[in-house]
């Protein structure tokens, strides 16, 4: 019986619903959005990396990887790969030789100034089940939950 209440009272709770429906929404559409940046020609990451690179400037590569939450060997892959197809280049730092710096290059930049405004379209269809003030809204708790989540 003790089970089967304390079963009940997780199912009513709505933490753990929170969690689920927020768990749920973004695999949703995070399946949608890796479809689409497929769709252009890219995987997730690949374009992760060039869209930080295209909005943020050059970077050292281990701020990429934190940035987009990739170990250092899998960055460096992914740097490699994005460097064979003359997307970015590395950049040493003269003043710190264990410092390597990737910069988007103009091919870079003129892929993703093509692929960019569909993929933002793409966005927003994806979002359209929430009107501009439910997105406020959301975007407002999401980031209270965030910022709360910091201080634990």
């Amino acid at each position: 019986m003790i089970i089967d209440r304390t079963l009940k009272e997780k199912k009513e709770d709505t933490s753990l619903k929170l969690f689920v429906v927020l768990s749920k929404a973004y695999r949703t559409i995070m399946e949608q959005v890796e479809a689409d940046i497929q769709r252009r020609g890219l995987n997730l990451t690949d374009f992760a990396v060039l869209e930080l690179l295209y909005h943020k400037g050059g970077q050292p590569l281990k701020n990429i990887g934190e940035k987009i939450l990739l170990t250092s060997g899998s960055i460096t892959y992914v740097v490699n790969k994005l460097e064979k197809k003359s997307y970015l280049k590395r950049i040493p730092n003269p003043d710190d030789r264990r410092v390597t710096f990737a910069e988007i290059t103009e091919k870079g930049a003129d892929l993703l100034q093509t692929i960019f405004p569909g993929h933002w379209e793409r966005i927003e269809e994806i979002t359209n089940g929430l009107n501009v003030a439910e997105k406020e809204i959301a975007i407002e708790l999401l980031k209270k939950l965030g910022t709360s989540i910091r201080t634990l």
